[in-house]
């Protein structure tokens, strides 16, 4: 998803088009309405917020890790539905995806990562805890799906074994769901530089510059 993600944004302008990836809640956020840490990041009108997971870590990874208690897991998903019904209602046009993967694929990216150093930081111990979770995590992603999955805010699910099938396929889906019309841009030309000649400017020496590599 996180490819997806930067394909989707790279040539957004990012003064209304952010990304928000949440790290684990503090001791004060644990003790706050669920989903009040997430409320402070929603849009106002005119913007995108993307959200690299999002309140749904309750029903996925807390729930199969155990970071949440029954009760806790149970509430999300009774009130969940509702969340989301009054953020649509209050003009929010709310998107969901999930991106799917086999267990085979999943492996083959974990050890992708591990064999190359540039991709090592993509590897957390959760990951590696997913492995022998598999099943709880499909357990958890079904019964999601079965509370969460409704008429006016559905799942998308995205089948991404194939990483460029899944980006293509998702950009294509997001842009059929977004209403929007072509925009005359205005045609811009520089203006002549003037030159007069008149300023001198300072020798290089006196600067501290990047030595050359190449």
């Amino acid at each position: 998803k996180g490819g997806t993600i930067k394909r989707v944004t790279e040539h957004l302008n990012p003064r209304h088009c952010r990304v928000v990836a949440l790290s684990a809640p503090t001791e004060k956020e644990k003790t706050q309405w669920y989903f009040q840490r997430y409320v402070a990041h929603l849009p106002s009108a005119g913007e995108i917020v993307i959200l690299d997971r999002s309140w749904y870590n309750r029903s996925g990874v807390e729930k199969v890790m155990g970071f949440c208690s029954d009760k806790e897991y149970i509430n999300f998903l009774q009130t969940c539905p509702d969340f989301e019904r009054m953020l649509i209602s209050s003009g929010i046009q709310l998107i969901k995806y999930w991106f799917s993967v086999s267990p085979e694929e999943q492996i083959k990216r974990f050890q992708g990562r591990i064999d190359d150093p540039t991709k090592g930081w993509k590897l957390s111990p959760m990951d590696l805890e997913s492995v022998n979770r598999w099943d709880d995590y499909s357990k958890a992603k079904d019964k999601m799906l079965e509370h969460t999955d409704t008429e006016s805010s559905p799942w998308y699910l995205v089948e991404s074994d194939n990483k460029k099938k899944a980006r293509i396929n998702c950009i294509s889906h997001l842009l059929s769901l977004v209403q929007y019309s072509e925009v005359e841009h205005e045609e811009i030309k520089l203006p002549d530089r003037a030159l007069t000649g008149s300023v001198e400017r300072p020798d290089k020496s006196n600067f501290n510059y990047v030595p050359e590599v190449i």
